[in-house]
């Protein structure tokens, strides 16, 4: 039962970063549409901000799926999606099918951010570099 446990923990953890390295690929293999979609959204050089972008979603998303310096990634992933959710989705401010869109994409990135918070509590789990490093610092899996 344990290591089955463990092999769920596990296989959260890299389905919640899958989206996260597919966005770094996307955003690299058009950094220009990026860059133009930031700048569109006011935030200030976008050109150079891109690649802090680039290196959370795709260094993150890695990191993530090998369980290195999880709980940091996690919080970093938390700011990172509330500060996504409020500047690409304020779907509140937006009227008919631009808001319906933006409603579910805000919903969803919400989830993540639950998702995020619940790797922050309880760790990157049995089959991580955290835990051989650092050994099983994080919390036992609920029963």
């Amino acid at each position: 039962m344990k290591s089955t446990l463990a092999f769920l923990w596990a296989s959260g953890r890299v389905l919640l970063a899958i989206i996260f390295v597919q966005a770094g690929i996307g955003k690299l293999g058009n950094l220009a549409a990026t860059v133009h979609g930031m700048g569109s959204h006011g935030i200030p050089f976008p050109d150079i901000l891109v690649w802090g972008a680039v290196a959370l979603e795709l260094g993150g998303g890695l990191m993530l799926i090998a369980g290195f310096l999880t709980r940091l990634v996690a919080i970093l992933y938390f700011f990172y999606l509330i500060a996504l959710i409020v500047i690409f989705h304020p779907y509140w401010t937006m009227v008919a099918e631009a808001a319906r869109e933006n409603r579910t994409l805000f919903f969803n990135h919400l989830a993540i951010v639950g998702g995020m918070l619940v790797v922050v509590a309880v760790g990157a789990g049995p089959y991580s570099v955290d835990a051989l490093i650092w050994g099983r610092r994080s919390r036992r899996a609920p029963p």
